[in-house]
């Protein structure tokens, strides 16, 4: 197994389909959809997000995990991670090589997420308002809370408004999702 990034963009556009269906699951409405169109027509064109996988011999991801730019460009905050075969020990390996190698943030909602991050090498914590937490990788900039730039981001009510009042828009992004899902490598589940 090895990390890879996308070698053209119908593979990343598998990829993301799939880390978005899987993440979020099948009940969690436009959500997949929305967040596939804004990485799509926004942060990966700007260049402000990058994906990645663990994968095998055959370029078949055991793993996946999205990146995105802080405002500063000094990090990285992990946005979506997941296992499409929901193996979350080559999640955490995925993880673990980004943050030895990236300048990684995660941010962990209660217990159970900081320590499998933990488990992953994220060893610098910091409490956030709201009872959350984030992780710094040893090539962070941040020294502390304060000095932690917010991740770029895309306008998720836009692209909802967007798909509400262009329904040509709404019907192609929902073609291409569905289509880049059909194209993740089979032989992965």
């Amino acid at each position: 197994m090895r990390v890879m990034t996308p070698e053209r963009c119908e593979q990343r556009d598998a990829w993301l389909a799939r880390l978005c269906a899987d993440h979020y699951g099948r009940e969690a409405g436009l959500t997949p959809l929305v967040t596939f169109t804004g990485m799509r027509q926004v942060l990966f064109a700007q260049e402000a997000a990058r994906l990645w996988a663990l994968v095998d011999e055959q370029q078949r991801p055991g793993a996946l995990a999205l990146l995105v730019l802080d405002e500063a460009g000094g990090g990285m905050r992990l946005w979506l991670s997941a296992a499409p075969g929901g193996d979350r020990e080559s999640e955490r390996r995925l993880i673990r090589e980004l943050a030895l190698k990236a300048p990684l943030r995660v941010d962990a909602a209660d217990q159970e997420a900081e320590a499998f991050y933990r488990r992953c090498g994220i060893t610098r914590w910091f409490a956030l308002p709201g009872g959350r937490r984030a992780g710094l990788a040893k090539h962070h900039p941040a020294h502390g809370v304060d000095d932690l730039a917010a991740s770029l981001a895309f306008d998720e009510a836009a692209i909802l408004r967007r798909f509400k009042h262009d329904p040509r828009f709404f019907e192609a992004e929902k073609q291409c999702f569905v289509e880049a899902l059909g194209a993740f490598p089979v032989g992965v589940t």
